[in-house]
């Protein structure tokens, strides 16, 4: 066998320059790939391709695709049309990417990483926690304070932005087709964080969470928060709850949203149960103490709208009793019937407590769920050990956020000094709306986890 060096040895004098050419000529057309592969990389985030599974970018394929457990953040200038109607189209990108490349570094430093930019909005994804995610929108507001101080010291006008943060599984993959492919995720998880960021334009305040990022919060004592309402991100699905995410409101705004917060939460109950004329004075207190409470201000708002001519703007108040319904069911007998078990003990709590709220009877009803509770968490948590389920720990931090909810509204109805109406309007909220949640969402997803490895025997 001859080697390269008998070659060369053998190669005509005449022929040595061809080679040497040759060789030039695939080392730059090697550099010249890797150099097509780093830009490339500026338009499809390295970690999607990781996500995937894949070492290079020109691994990836049509149609590749991995379910995750993410925070999805959305953000948006706000009046950006008006914004860029007073400049230039030159200024107006000038501008654009001022603003971004002020923000990169920010959802960088929290571990995010920019999905993708649409125009003046941001989709970034946070694969490591919900903590991170809020981190880093509490941070983007901060740095967006100092950006505009330069701003203004130009004489250009402040930008404002909203944020939505939303936590959930996910799709993450390629989609396209023809010649064009593009990286992207999908999925209810998306959509709910799209929607918050909208929703921060109606109630004034420039960082909404969702409920599923406040239960997944490993420390949510680190923030500021206070429910506004309830939305339906599609007509099939149930009302899920949106949280207002106060920590970067100037101080003196900060300290009275503080203090009123338990007035302001009140005035919500009452308001979403149509005990309207009760919540009108509390939000006029709130708004007098407070001017700069935006939130407080659109429910006053409200209130009056509602009074004046009988109009309810928010379709998804608390009314009626607390029933099951069979759409509520995965079709699996084992969690179906712990679900309709634990429902109808929150049902009879809610009963109870807002008839009056019998101590006896609220403390064993009580009891009984918190052992119920903790025996479907069992249940559950082992059937995730035993059969492998992937996204185990995120279930479990799940359960772990109820049961704290649990213990904190237990303490509430046994000191008895809240009223019934409010001490209802959290049973149904932090109880039964999660449970549903829960069970439609995660528990869903377990279960077809479930009867894809014959976990249970058909029906």
């Amino acid at each position: 066998m001859s080697s390269s060096f008998d070659i060369l040895w053998d190669t005509p004098d005449d022929a040595l320059p061809e080679l040497t050419a040759e060789r030039e000529a695939h080392a730059g057309t090697r550099a010249r790939l890797k150099l097509l592969e780093r830009t490339l990389l500026h338009f499809v985030p390295r970690d999607l391709i990781s996500f995937l599974g894949k070492v290079s970018l020109l691994d990836v394929e049509l149609g590749d695709q991995v379910e995750k457990n993410m925070s999805v953040m959305f953000t948006d200038i706000r009046d950006f049309t008006s914004l860029s109607e007073s400049m230039t189209p030159q200024q107006t990108f000038n501008m654009i990417n001022s603003y971004l490349s002020v923000m990169n570094p920010v959802v960088s430093a929290q571990h995010g990483i920019i999905d993708k930019y649409m125009g003046d909005a941001i989709m970034a994804l946070f694969p490591t926690s919900a903590d991170d995610a809020l981190t880093a929108a509490l941070s983007m507001l901060s740095r967006l304070d100092e950006y505009n101080s330069g701003r203004e010291r130009a004489a250009y006008a402040p930008i404002r932005i909203g944020i939505g943060v939303n936590t959930g599984l996910l799709m993450l993959g390629v989609i396209g087709g023809g010649n064009r492919m593009e990286g992207t995720v999908l999925g209810h998880t998306v959509n709910l964080a799209s929607r918050l960021q909208t929703l921060t334009k109606t109630y004034g305040t420039p960082l909404l969470i969702s409920e599923h990022t406040l239960y997944s919060l490993a420390e949510p004592d680190k923030f500021l928060v206070r429910h506004l309402g309830r939305i339906k991100v599609a007509y099939k699905t149930h009302p899920e709850s949106i949280y207002e995410v106060f920590n970067h409101d100037a101080p003196h705004i900060r300290e009275l949203k503080v203090r009123s917060l338990k007035k302001f939460e009140e005035a919500l109950a009452y308001f979403h149960t149509r005990a309207v004329a009760r919540a009108q004075p509390m939000f006029e207190a709130i708004v007098r103490d407070n001017p700069e409470d935006i939130p407080a201000k659109v429910y006053l708002q409200r209130c009056a709208d509602y009074l004046l001519t009988g109009l309810y703007v928010d379709a998804e108040e608390f009314t009626g009793e607390l029933t099951w319904d069979d759409k509520y069911k995965l079709g699996i007998d084992e969690i179906d019937s712990q679900h309709e078990a634990i429902f109808s003990v929150i049902a009879q709590l809610h009963e109870v407590v807002t008839n009056g709220n019998d101590p006896v009877a609220s403390s064993a009803l009580l009891l009984t769920l918190d052992n119920q509770i903790q025996a479907h968490f069992d249940f559950e948590e082992k059937l995730m050990r035993d059969h492998h389920y992937p996204f185990a720990a995120d279930h479990v931090a799940q359960h772990n956020s109820y049961r704290k909810f649990c213990t904190r509204l237990s303490s509430e109805i046994e000191a008895n000094v809240d009223d019934p109406l409010y001490l209802g309007f959290r049973i149904n909220l932090f109880l039964a709306d999660w449970l549903l949640n829960h069970s439609n969402r995660d528990d869903r997803h377990l279960g077809r986890f479930l009867n894809e490895r014959g976990a249970f025997k058909p029906r």
